[in-house]
């Protein structure tokens, strides 16, 4: 059974529309409006094995918020959508990922509740003129939507652009490990409650 979704998102200050498949190749056709925003898109993709189909069309005229905002929201609903029931998956994963000094680790639970811990000191504020305060409205738009727990620390760095690179490389694969099927699982729930 395919794991894909196409989610469409249109509100007064956004139109978006995300294609994912949890078990693709690391394709990405990607135009969100924010250039530094699709380079760091486009890990996910390929770090995830997922391929992803994402066009955002924002009033970035005024910043750059809304749009990075639910570009994160519409991931999170694709990617909710496509997991489906949570059956068979490993629902956890993690993921290590140095950049030259740069080292995050980012750890991720289909929980199905909602939450993000999030610590990055960025050394600066804007990287390829992106406001990076706007990357943890991202993930807590993913997060909300995607209704899992999400842990981000980026442990070291001095280069803002590899602090954030590497928290998304390791994203991607801390994602990737999560939807995996586990074989020893089959079509059971990975909890003892019985429902995520």
């Amino acid at each position: 059974m395919a794991r894909t979704a196409q989610i469409e998102r249109n509100t007064t200050e956004t139109q978006v529309q995300v294609s994912i498949n949890l078990d693709g190749t690391g394709t990405a056709k990607l135009n969100s409006g924010m250039p530094f925003m699709d380079h760091m898109l486009d890990q996910i993709a390929r770090h995830g094995l997922i391929d992803l189909d994402i066009t955002c069309h924002g009033d970035t005229h005024i910043d750059d918020h809304h749009s990075a905002e639910d570009v994160g929201i519409t991931l999170g609903m694709a990617v909710a959508k496509a997991i489906g029931d949570k059956k068979g998956i490993q629902r956890y994963g993690h993921s290590y990922v140095p950049l030259d000094e740069a080292l995050s680790r980012v750890v991720l639970d289909f929980s199905g509740r909602p939450g993000l811990d999030y610590n990055i000191d960025f050394t600066r504020a804007s990287v390829g003129g992106f406001d990076v305060d706007l990357f943890r409205e991202f993930f807590q738009g993913f997060v909300n939507h995607a209704l899992v727990t999400l842990h981000i620390d980026n442990l070291k760095g001095i280069n803002s652009h590899h602090q954030i690179e590497t928290v998304f490389k390791a994203f991607g694969r801390a994602l990737r490990m999560a939807t995996t099927p586990d074989p020893r699982m089959a079509d059971q729930m990975p909890s003892t409650k019985g429902v995520l």
